[in-house]
């Protein structure tokens, strides 16, 4: 990491002190970049501490510089995925930033009516989290009334235990107070002694799958909609480019995408230009 001339120091980790070299930090921060396409500069060297100290009392390793030491010296699948899955954010909310839902449903009949009634209308939720984002989309979906045309939804995320509770349904008193309002979720979920859980009409709309974006994206076919949402931020240009092609390559002709506040298709890509009239949404360029 340029610019950093010594170890940085930290306290916490087996009881002591511990100290990551700049050259550790690097190790960390490349197999990350490789991984999940996700870039962290010298100056979130304290992020890669806390986010990896569980895993060092875990394996019971003397500190980071171990850690590292062992990313170098063997192939270990298993403990590169736990370094993805722990440095990974998470951060999400039901009907995050607002907008794109409220586009969502104004948008929803205009695709019912251009297409057959037999036709499956097909959303992907390319960073999925813990499943908010696409439990608003469905319920966004049910509440447009699209009678019996079949809605599939699709959510992907790179880490497994994500997506595990995605699947399950099951939120907190705080999570679902962040952003579901009290008649939809009187409406839409039931109180368990665990929490609240999704309730199945609204469960059965989602498919959750482990998925990369760098990976291959082709198995996951056609969509009509993709939410990208909140994850080109953390990406480097050329990331950002190879991501935007793939869903570029996913969508129907007509297809839309939707962008977080803070990103942007401009001097990225000219496959996507801005949907007039629609916050943060982008049109699919014909080929």
């Amino acid at each position: 990491m340029s610019g950093a001339a010594g170890p940085l120091r930290r306290e916490g980790i087996a009881g002591g002190s511990d100290a990551i070299s700049p050259a550790d930090c690097l190790t960390i921060t490349d197999l990350v970049r490789a991984r999940s396409g996700i870039v962290l500069g010298a100056d979130k060297a304290y992020l890669v501490e806390s986010r990896l100290e569980q895993i060092v009392r875990n394996r019971r390793y003397r500190g980071l510089a171990e850690l590292a030491a062992r990313l170098r010296t063997d192939r270990n699948d298993e403990l590169a995925d736990e370094i993805v899955e722990a440095i990974t954010t998470n951060e999400t909310l039901f009907f995050r930033d607002g907008k794109p839902f409220e586009h969502l449903r104004l948008h929803l009949p205009i695709l019912d009516n251009a297409h057959p009634p037999t036709r499956p209308l097909r959303i992907w939720s390319a960073a999925a989290s813990s499943g908010q984002e696409c439990y608003s989309i469905a319920i966004t979906v049910l509440e447009a009334g699209l009678g019996a045309r079949p809605v599939q939804i699709l959510g992907t995320d790179i880490s497994v235990e994500q997506i595990n509770r995605a699947r399950l349904g099951l939120y907190s008193d705080f999570e679902v107070q962040r952003g579901m309002p009290t008649q939809k979720l009187a409406k839409y979920f039931s109180r368990t002694d665990l929490g609240w859980q999704v309730v199945e009409p609204v469960r059965k709309l989602v498919e959750f799958r482990r998925w990369n974006l760098l990976d291959d994206t082709r198995p996951l076919g056609t969509f009509d909609l993709v939410f990208c949402r909140n994850v080109l931020i953390y990406f480097d240009i050329q990331t950002k480019r190879k991501v935007l092609d793939a869903i570029w390559t996913h969508l129907a002709p007509g297809g839309l995408l939707y962008l977080g506040g803070a990103e942007t298709t401009f001097g990225v890509s000219d496959r996507f230009v801005p949907y007039s009239g629609a916050y943060q949404v982008y049109s699919a360029v014909p080929s």
